[in-house]
Formats: C-alpha cells, sequence, structure tokens
C-alpha cells in the first residue's frame, strides 16, 4: 500500500510540475498552497487532491511591482 502511495505521490508531482512550468507561476503556488492545505486537513490524500485542484485553480500572482500616490494627503498603493 505504501509503494502504491508513493507511486501516485511521485506521479502527481511530475505531472503538476510540468504542468505548472508550462503556465505561469500562479499554477505552481496554487499547487503548493493547496498541497499544503490538503495535508493539513485530509492527510496525504488530501496533499495529492489540493495539490491538483490548487494547480488547476490557481494561486495568487507573486511577482509584479507596486504603484503608489497620493491623494487627498493619503497614500494609495496597488500592485500592477
Amino acid at each position: 500500500m505504501r509503494v502504491l502511495f508513493a507511486a501516485a505521490a511521485i506521479a502527481a508531482s511530475i505531472a503538476m510540475t510540468s504542468a505548472a512550468s508550462a503556465h505561469s507561476e500562479r499554477t505552481l503556488t496554487g499547487a503548493a498552497i493547496g498541497g499544503g492545505v490538503g495535508a493539513v486537513v485530509a492527510g496525504p490524500p488530501g496533499a495529492i487532491v489540493g495539490g491538483a485542484i490548487g494547480a488547476y485553480v490557481g494561486g495568487p500572482r507573486l511577482h509584479g511591482h507596486k504603484h503608489c500616490y497620493w491623494r487627498h494627503h493619503r497614500k494609495h498603493c496597488y500592485w500592477h
């Protein structure tokens, strides 16, 4: 049983990694966040399912630049 689970985990991670490299960084971060949350909630099967769902949905955008401006004596910033 452990060998089957290990083989499934390796196959899923390879599939997610190749899919993530073909897409943007949002896929990779979504898979990592989903896998971590799934592992906490449901253990190893949850990590696989959470990683797959996270890769499909996508995660937050990690790069970009911050744009700030002043309006009415207050500083406003957003990521662009």
